[in-house]
């Protein structure tokens, strides 16, 4: 008497989840889904030595046996930043242990992976400490900065008062032509500006006539003379 076993040959998903531990005794827990399907030209063999029920008598053994195995070989900062490496070395071993089952698998992906509450606080705390020392670091090279900016400018202010009392020493009328600069600028900054003052021209430089002719009114007098 023979019947008819009927066998679906469609990809199905699986998802399990394995706490495992990693290579410096972190407790892992991590899933993963699988689609999977009978390999249709081993359906006899795989009816006489599993069942129809194949799929979950193999799947949870060899997808944990496969999943402790790569994580042992990894430190738990590894499987974080290495995730991608780690996803297709699973995808890999497993495809290759199913077969020994006629088992296919399409695709094998990693959809969770955690670690335990104190050494998640742990790398949190990592994070924080490592931007407080970024901080830190700016803040030091922006005083370096600083010191630098602080350095050149007083060399500047330096150098430039010895050439101000190089061109008083040699040319009297300079500080004339500086006090007539200066209140210039002055003048064109209350100019601008759209309230109405009344100010001392002693206090503002403007008293430019005050104390006589000065040097530069006894040159234009000499230039006018010589025309």
């Amino acid at each position: 008497f023979e019947r008819p076993i009927v066998f679906d040959v469609r990809a199905r998903p699986h998802t399990m989840t394995s706490l495992t531990g990693s290579k410096d005794l972190q407790m892992v827990n991590i899933s993963l889904r699988a689609l999977y399907k009978p390999d249709h030209t081993q359906l006899n063999e795989i009816y006489r030595s599993l069942g129809p029920d194949f799929d979950e008598k193999v799947l949870p053994s060899i997808v944990n046996e496969v999943l402790k195995s790569v994580v042992a070989q990894y430190n738990a900062s590894q499987l974080i930043m290495q995730r991608e490496l780690i996803s297709r070395m699973i995808r890999q071993r497993l495809t290759e242990r199913a077969k020994d089952f006629h088992i296919l698998l399409d695709d094998v992906a990693l959809t969770h992976l955690s670690f335990s509450s104190e050494f998640e606080k742990a790398i949190e705390q990592k994070q924080v400490a490592q931007q407080q020392a970024e901080r830190a670091r700016y803040t030091v090279l922006q005083a370096l900065e600083e010191k630098k900016k602080t350095i050149i400018n007083a060399e500047g202010e330096m150098q430039s008062a010895k050439m101000i009392g190089s061109a008083m020493k040699h040319n009297p009328g300079f500080l004339e032509l500086r006090r007539i600069a200066t209140a210039k600028e002055i003048s064109i900054s209350l100019a601008r500006s759209a309230n109405r003052l009344v100010l001392s021209t002693d206090s503002l430089l403007l008293n430019l006539m005050a104390g006589g002719p000065s040097q530069l009114d006894a040159e234009y007098a000499l230039q006018a003379k010589k025309k």
